[in-house]
This record gives C-alpha cells, structure tokens and sequence, in this order.
C-alpha cells in the first residue's frame, strides 16, 4: 500500500479537510488572513455594543446627586461665613453703624429692592457690553499677534502698555471726553477685561502641534480652514480660562465707571451709601455686586462645557496626579 492510499485511509476526511483548508488558507506573511480571523473580526464589527457603543447618559437622579456633591461644599463655606457675620454684629463686637447683621441687609434690599434691581441692571449691561466687545476685539488682537510677526513686535508692547496703566486714573479723563452716559463705563469695561483676552488668545492659537499644521498643509487645506478646524479648536481652552477672568473684571470696570462719574448703577448706590453711611444699604449693594461676577462666571463656564466638552478639564473624575 503506498504512502498516499495509508494517509487516506488512516486519517479521517475531515482532518484532510482540515489540512486542505490550512494549506489554502493564506499565510499572514504573504500579506493575507486566514478566513476563521477575517470571520471573527468581521462578526466582532458587525455586532454593535450595547447602547451603540457609546457609555449610558447620566440619569437626572445622578446629575442631581453630581450637582449637590460640587455645591455642598461651598455653601457649608457660605454658612460658616453667614454665621460667623451674624454672632460679630449680633454681639457688636463691631458697632452695627460699621458692620450691619444680615437681617439688616436683607431687610434694606426687599424695602428697597426697585430702586436696586434698577441700578442693577444699569451695571449688568454695561458690564455684559463692555465684556463682548472685550472678547471680540481681544479674539482679532489675539489672531492678527498669532499670525503675523511684524503685528506681533507692533502691538504686543502697546497692549502690555495699556494694561499697566491704572484704569481709574483714566476714568476722569473718559469722563470729560465722553460724558457722564453709559459710554465711558463700557469702555473702561472693555479696557480692563480685553488683556486677559487677548494673552490666554495668543497663547492658544501658539500653542497648535506643527505636525498638524504641516498635516494641514499637505492636504490642501488653506489659511482659514487651517483656522476653523484646528488652530481655533486647539486654543478654546486657553482663551475660555481667559474670558472666565474678563467677564469678572468687565464687573470692576463697569463699577469703577460708575465711581467717577454717574447718576446710577451699583457704584452710584455704592457712593451714595458710603457718604451717608448706610452700612446696610453699602452691604446690599456690593452683595449684588458679586451676584452679577458669579452669575456671568457659571454663564461662561456654562458655554465652557458646551464648546469643549472633549478637553480633559471637563471631564469629570480625571486625576491631577501620577500617583
């Protein structure tokens, strides 16, 4: 009996199958998959994870959970503070004239609270103004220093220049140029909030890989595709850190305004109150002060989390450290 008549009738068909098929199968040096790997792979794609591959969306019950766990901790602080005011005036360690309980407060702006919330809002637009224009002027000074050196060596010193000088010893001077109207208090907003602006700008649009660039390039992409698709992106996290600090010096800038020369707006009512020393009144006022710098800041952090919801300080539970 010859070799090939035993191997055919010792072995089972299928296991001459079997080797058939690894014969014929091709090998991964030869630059093909066996069959069996391209099924599995092939079975692997074709089934989708559940819930589409993408992790389940938080229920409302843990964005409730989620949002009281970041706000305990800074209304305990606000508590203790609260508490801590009230047993000093209360006991008038500090005489009341100075340092006024918060029921006092409290009772001096429901009495008084139209005449505030109409000077307030008179702050809040001048701040909401002056804080947009700052933005968008700061955005075009960050983009033309980003883009060309010669506006670079010509512009960066004169902005350095005008944001060392004290804004509110040109606030006189705005005010005998442009009146006593919402003018000047709009430009000494857009004065104090365009420099952080303009440097968190520059320093995200430098901060683009060149590979990317050179990438860009080499696919045809021009100037302002380049722009819209990666150097903006890329620089959304520096410049929304840069306007998260604007829009609460846009506040400074509106009230400083106000200081020298106006007829109303929170730095009037401040003014007012402290000549006639009105502690409540002067209390009531710079807590609606701080109400406008934290409701615009949540805004801004708000547009933050919207914007750029893939950059690593938005998502939660990422460790600071190595360790």
């Amino acid at each position: 009996m010859t070799e090939n008549s035993l191997d055919t009738a010792g072995r089972p068909a299928t296991a001459d199958r079997a080797s058939g098929e690894r014969a014929a199968a091709p090998t991964p040096a030869s630059g093909g998959t066996p069959r069996a790997v391209d099924d599995a792979a092939s079975s692997r794609v074709a089934s989708p994870r559940p819930g589409g591959g993408r992790p389940p969306r938080p229920t409302l019950g843990r964005r409730a959970a989620a949002l009281a766990d970041s706000l305990w901790r800074p209304a305990l602080v606000l508590v203790a503070f609260f508490v801590a005011w009230w047993f000093v005036a209360a006991r008038e360690y500090v005489p009341n004239y100075l340092v006024p309980t918060p029921g006092q407060v409290w009772t001096t702006m429901t009495n008084q609270w139209s005449e505030l919330a109409r000077h307030t809002m008179v702050t809040l637009y001048e701040t909401v103004l002056g804080f947009v224009l700052a933005a968008a002027l700061g955005l075009a000074t960050a983009v033309a220093i980003a883009y060309s050196r010669t506006l670079d060596k010509a512009l960066y010193p004169i902005v350095l220049f005008a944001q060392v000088i004290p804004k509110i010893a040109i606030a006189p001077l705005l005010v005998v140029w442009f009146g006593l109207g919402l003018t000047p208090k709009i430009i000494l907003a857009v004065l104090i909030a365009f420099f952080p602006v303009v440097i968190s700008g520059v320093a995200g649009l430098r901060s683009t890989d060149p590979e990317l660039l050179d990438l860009s390039a080499t696919m045809g992409a021009g100037p302002w595709r380049t722009f819209r698709k990666i150097r903006f992106p890329n620089a959304l996290p520096h410049l929304m850190a840069g306007l998260k600090v604007a829009v609460t010096l846009a506040v400074v800038g509106a009230v400083v305004g106000e200081f020298v020369g106006a007829s109303e707006g929170l730095g009037y009512v401040l003014l007012l109150a402290n000549g006639n020393l009105d502690a409540p009144l002067l209390f009531a006022d710079l807590i609606l002060m701080s109400a406008i710098g934290i409701v615009l800041f949540v805004l801004v952090e708000i547009a933050e989390a919207l914007l750029i919801p893939w950059h690593a300080s938005r998502r939660a539970g990422v460790s600071l450290t190595t360790s």
